[in-house]
This record gives structure tokens, C-alpha cells and sequence, in this order.
């Protein structure tokens, strides 16, 4: 079954129950889950396809030796903490300015306690989160297709994307928010499945929608949402416009909800019941994101710990203690804001769409390769001929969700717009071709949606009733081959690219071989 399948395929007639009189099948089919009983099926797939992204990621994970490029900061920094509860800088009087929250620098430190302080240990952090971010992609993509081969494509793709790749084996911040993201969306969807799946029962039973809502019971869906936002928002700030993405997408699907069901004025009651309901998640993703700084509260040498008595004022035991932290956030902001100073590798968000500007995490010419001439290089360096079709996928999504007002379609263009599109309000900002890390998921959700588009798909039911099929055997085989050699070239190229994602050891020429534009050099 291909992503534009609406619905599993009918049992045969036998099995099938009895329609139950007036609106409620009608009430059944738009509230209905499309989600396949292939539970066994998916289950080991999702394995497969994990299996592979940890292989990939935790082959020689301790080379390159020694710190490179900015796990100088992240992975000191959360040694740092391990030891004295925040970032600790003994040239400076204990205080260290950091200029991101502590939430992803106490991951990387669970490594490096759990490894200690080498190259596994700060990096062991980073590829635990980019394996469970290709596990759960494999779910998302599965739940919102209906289909576990297309959820395993997308799985596969996002093990062998560069730049998640090279970001899975490196202990920076950014394949920490990517993964918190990725999580959070899926919470999002399960809500939205599990709202309709409460409403539904509650219809069945003889609840009357026009006349009052069901009691749906814990949001437990909800509340791990929004957890992972608050984790992710004390990971990087960036995070902030997928929670405005959220909450716009509660509202909008409670909308879609109670209309579906017949509810007399879903929009009134949507604005009131959504009211509340964000009140409460939004309070507790701030929760979460505040508690994430414990261990600045209750140290006395952390950066701004003490700013008001640095400025000869009072500081209350609690309310000068936040109100030094909401300073140093003031400071943060303007920081970011300022951050403007050029770099060799810095590029433009438009630049990002195309693969144009990659980042040198790694660079040696003194390494052994059999010849005079060597080169070794981490290079963050998205799959060249995957990226490259992200931008043409993202269009025919966006005319997918225009034609055929999918909330699908419109669902992944929302995850991958919240990683892009913000970064152009900034153009004098200096910003880096990793920063679209929480995006690449969804990017390859739309390249994945395109692929089920290809293959398409049999409709039972209209083939019973002597109508035409939307997909033929014959037409759905080409599409499959299409599809399987387009996941096959991608592979291919893939591991062409291997030695420049790993650091490994090869002759100047090779390398040279694989700088396709003068850009990546």
C-alpha cells in the first residue's frame, strides 16, 4: 500500500459486519483509523531498518582521535558538568558563558559517564539519538501512510543520509533537537489518532455530538508531546517554532474533529476546549525546559548566578535566583541575535535546500593510505543524489496538499517549513548547514510520500464494482522498480561518499573525486 491509500484493504464480504443504520457509518469512515494490522510485519521491519542505522553509526565511532570541531565546546562543556553541575571554566573563576540550554550537554555527559571521557564516550550520546530517530521515522512514516514498506523506506533513507550520518557520530546539539522533534511529532500524530479513535467509541456507544464532547480520559499522547518540546527547547532554541507548529496543528485537527463528527459549532467549542488544553501543555513544556537548569540553580559558580549581587543589588534567596536566569536569557538572545562574525564554512538557508555549502568537521593530510598522497576528512555532507531531489519532493507535496487537502501532506510540509523556513528571517545571521537537521526527517517523508505517488496503489473496493483501478499490477510492479532502483542508487551513492563522512584514510585523488562542486571544498 502506497501513501495515497486511504484505507486498509476490506475483508471479504463474509467477514464484514452489518452496516448500523442513519449517519453513524458514514461518522465510522471519517474518523476511522487507516492504519494496517501488520503488527509482526512492522515490528521486524522497524528492526531491520534500526539494525542498520546502528551499524552505520557505531562502527568506528573513536575515530577521528581527539575532539573535532565543536565537540571542543559540547563535549567539555558536559564534562565540565559532570563534575560541577554546569559548565565550569577554571580560568575564569568557575563561570563559563554558554550560549545553549543544558539538556543536550547532559546527554552527551550520560555517555561519558557511562564510557568515559574519550571518543565513545562523548560521542556514544549522538548515535543513540540518530538510531532512534531512524526507528521512529519508521513509525511515523508507517502511521501516516498505512504502509510498513513505505514507513522502512523512509527508516532506510535516514540511515543512509549524510548528514545525519556524520551528526550521529559527533557529540554536537543538533542531532539531539532532531530526534526531540522527530518524538514530539509522532506524540502529535498518535494524538490525533487516538482523539478520533475516543470520539469514535464514545459515538458507537450513543454519545450525540451535537449535544455535548466525550470524557476522553489522560491525553498521555499530549503530555509526552510535550515533555520532548520542553526537552528539546533546553536542547536549542530553535525548537520554538515546532511548538508553534503544534499547537497550531491541536487546533486545527480538534477543528477537523468535532466537524467530522457532527458537533454543532466545532469551531466555538474547539477555541474553548483547545484553550485550556494548551494553557496546561505549553505550562508544562516551560516546566520541563526549567527544570532542565537544575543544575545551574543550585550551583553558585554558573554564568549570571549571581548577576544581581554582581550589581550591588539584593538577590531574594527564589526570586532573585530566576530573575538572575531570565537575565542570562536576555543575554542568550542578544548573543544569537548578534551572532554575525564570518566563517569559512557559514551559508544561507537557500544554500542548504541544494547541498551547496557543507561543513569540515575533520581534516588531516598526515595519514597513511598506501600512497604519498593522502587525505582524510569528516565532511557534513548531505547524500548528494537524495538531497538533491528534496527540494522537486517538497513542491509535488505541497501540490498534493493543495489538490487533495491531505493533512498528511500538509503535516510534513509543516515538520520540514518549522526546520527551514525561520532561518531566512535572519540573513545577517551566521548560520551553519547543520541547522537543518530537524527538517531532513521530514524532508525525506515528502522524497518518501512521492515514492508511494509512483508506486501507487489498488483500491478493492472500486475494483469490485467494476470501476477503475487507481493502481494495476502492472502499473504499481513499474512504479515499485522506479522506486526500488531510485532506494538503490541512493545507497550506492551512499557509500561512495563513506570514507568522507567517516574520516577514513584515502588517496588525494579519490578524495578529490568526490568534491562534485567547487563549493564542498
Amino acid at each position: 500500500m502506497s501513501a495515497t491509500a486511504v484505507r486498509p484493504e476490506q475483508p471479504p464480504a463474509a467477514w464484514r459486519p452489518t452496516p448500523l443504520p442513519g449517519p453513524l457509518p458514514a461518522v465510522r469512515a471519517r474518523l476511522a483509523s487507516t492504519l494496517p494490522d501488520d503488527r509482526r510485519r512492522a515490528l521486524w521491519v522497524t528492526l531491520g531498518v534500526t539494525g542498520i542505522a546502528a551499524v552505520l553509526r557505531l562502527i568506528g565511532l573513536d575515530h577521528p582521535k581527539g575532539l573535532i570541531f565543536d565537540e571542543v565546546y559540547y563535549a567539555q562543556d558536559a564534562h565540565s558538568m559532570l563534575s560541577h553541575g554546569v559548565e565550569w571554566d577554571p580560568g575564569a573563576d568557575g563561570s563559563s558563558y554558554v550560549a545553549h540550554p543544558p539538556f543536550g550537554k547532559w546527554l552527551i555527559g550520560l555517555g561519558e559517564w557511562a564510557f568515559g571521557y574519550d571518543e565513545v564516550g562523548w560521542r556514544i550520546a549522538a548515535a543513540a539519538a540518530g538510531i532512534i530517530g531512524v526507528a521512529i521515522l519508521v513509525r511515523l512514516m508507517r502511521r501516516l501512510t498505512g504502509s510498513t514498506l513505505l514507513g522502512g523506506t523512509a527508516g532506510l533513507l535516514l540511515a543512509v543520509e549524510g548528514s545525519h550520518l556524520v551528526l550521529s557520530r559527533t557529540s554536537l546539539l543538533d542531532i539531539f533537537i532532531a530526534t526531540l522533534l522527530l518524538a514530539a511529532m509522532y506524540c502529535l500524530v498518535r494524538d490525533r489518532d487516538w482523539r478520533r479513535a475516543r470520539w469514535l467509541a464514545a459515538i458507537e456507544d450513543g454519545l450525540d455530538p451535537s449535544r455535548r464532547r466525550p470524557r476522553l480520559g489522560p491525553a498521555w499522547w499530549r503530555i509526552a508531546c510535550a515533555v520532548l518540546l520542553g526537552l528539546a527547547m533546553a536542547t536549542k532554541w530553535s525548537a520554538l517554532w515546532y511548538i508553534v507548529i503544534v499547537i497550531v496543528l491541536f487546533v486545527v485537527w480538534d477543528w477537523r474533529l468535532r466537524t467530522d463528527a457532527g458537533a454543532r459549532k466545532p469551531f466555538r467549542d474547539t477555541l474553548i476546549y483547545e484553550f485550556f488544553q494548551n494553557l496546561w501543555f505549553g505550562l508544562l513544556a516551560i516546566g520541563v525546559y526549567t527544570l532542565s537548569w537544575t543544575g545551574w540553580f543550585l550551583n553558585d559558580t554558573g554564568s549570571y548566578r549571581h548577576w544581581l549581587a554582581d550589581q550591588g543589588r539584593a538577590e531574594p534567596p527564589v526570586i532573585g535566583a530566576l530573575t538572575n536566569w531570565m537575565q542570562y536569557h536576555f543575554s542568550v538572545l542578544e548573543f544569537h541575535e548578534g551572532l554575525s562574525s564570518e566563517h569559512a564554512y557559514q551559508s544561507a538557508p537557500w544554500q542548504w535546500l541544494f547541498d551547496l555549502r557543507p561543513v569540515v568537521f575533520y581534516w588531516s593530510s598526515d595519514v597513511d593510505c598506501g600512497t604519498s598522497d593522502c587525505a582524510a576528512e569528516v565532511l557534513l555532507l548531505g547524500t548528494p543524489l537524495l538531497w538533491w531531489t528534496f527540494v522537486p519532493a517538497a513542491l509535488a507535496l505541497l501540490v498534493w496538499a493543495l489538490h487533495k487537502r491531505d493533512w498528511r501532506a500538509w503535516f510534513l510540509l509543516a515538520g520540514l517549513g518549522a526546520g527551514i523556513l525561520p532561518w531566512f528571517m535572519y540573513p545577517d545571521r551566521t548560520m551553519f548547514f547543520f541547522y537543518t537537521a530537524p527538517a531532513v526527517p521530514f524532508f525525506i517523508g515528502a522524497v518518501t510520500w512521492c515514492l508511494g505517488l509512483i508506486i501507487g496503489r489498488t483500491d478493492l473496493r472500486r475494483r469490485d464494482a467494476g470501476l477503475s483501478s487507481l493502481g494495476s499490477p502492472e502499473r504499481r510492479l513499474t512504479g515499485a522498480l522506479i522506486a526500488g532502483a531510485f532506494v538503490a542508487v541512493v545507497v550506492l551513492c551512499f557509500a561512495y561518499f563513506w570514507p568522507i563522512y567517516t574520516g577514513e584514510a584515502i588517496p588525494r585523488d579519490e578524495w578529490h573525486a568526490r568534491m562534485w562542486l567547487d563549493s564542498w571544498i
